[in-house]
């Protein structure tokens, strides 16, 4: 909770939309734990990425309008906003790898062959991290953001609860993974749809804007942001089968997103 209300009260000046911080409370006897106040922000919350509720034409705004987002996510300083400490500089990925495959171990009740082929290939493929770190979000979904009404416009980013230093294309491949995930599911994506039919770009065009936003050439070693994304979701979704197993998920949806645990590392193989 505290570092929810830090990340949005640094973020308050900055062109990133987000709610207002309004109060802290950090005394444990009102509610039982930390807890924080925002402002309501009024908006559109888009579940489905594929936007069934509008035209065509106004797809590809509101896409362009959440890498926009991203991209000056991406771009905040931190030292200036002072989150220069926000989390450890440095081997971001080789970090994450180690944290989610400790994860996973935790959670895990099978054998999944693809998952240990991600635990192999992705320390010994991971690419060498240089510069300055950026605030990443954790979990940049077009979900995770609040849209005005009738605009291709964002008018909040939500869930910072994942949120830390570190490298920005981890945010990048995450949110390019519902490209490529079936469009049926708890967790519903982009694949097998006829993406230029119905206006949404596709990952080509998507990281050609980032690149362009950023001043970015091009992305080098893509294919390994993909794949440890999925293995990250697939960790995620393994504890969530853990949880859902032992009695302690409160739905049956988390059951169906533990399952997804397998189907997600194999994506992730597939990538490499």
């Amino acid at each position: 909770m505290d570092r929810e209300f830090r990340v949005l009260s640094a973020l308050g000046d900055t062109p990133v939309p987000v709610a207002r911080a309004l109060h802290l409370c950090e005394d444990r006897e009102v509610i039982g734990s930390l807890f924080y106040v925002m402002s309501y922000e009024e908006g559109e919350i888009y579940w489905d990425p594929s936007l069934p509720t509008l035209r065509a034409g106004e797809r590809g705004a509101i896409y362009e309008a959440l890498i926009g987002t991203m991209a000056a996510l991406h771009d905040v300083d931190v030292d200036a906003v002072r989150l220069a400490d926000y989390g450890r500089a440095g081997n971001y990925f080789a970090r994450q790898i180690d944290v989610w495959t400790k994860q996973y171990r935790a959670a895990q009740t099978d054998q999944l062959d693809a998952m240990e082929a991600l635990i192999d290939w992705l320390p010994a493929h991971c690419p060498s991290e240089a510069g300055k770190p950026s605030l990443v979000h954790g979990d940049f979904r077009i979900d995770n953001l609040i849209f005005y009404r009738g605009a291709p416009k964002v008018r909040a980013v939500l869930d910072w609860e994942l949120s830390t230093l570190g490298n920005p294309l981890a945010d990048l491949a995450y949110f390019c993974m519902c490209l490529r995930l079936p469009p049926k599911g708890q967790i519903g994506g982009l694949a097998g749809l006829d993406r230029a039919a119905i206006g949404v770009p596709d990952e080509a065009a998507i990281v050609e804007q980032y690149c362009t936003l950023r001043g970015i050439a091009s992305i080098e070693h893509w294919n390994f942001y993909l794949a440890f994304s999925f293995f990250r979701l697939a960790a995620i979704a393994q504890g969530v089968k853990k949880r859902a197993l032992g009695g302690n998920a409160s739905n049956e949806k988390a059951r169906q997103v533990g399952e997804m645990a397998g189907a997600l590392a194999k994506m992730g193989v597939d990538v490499i």
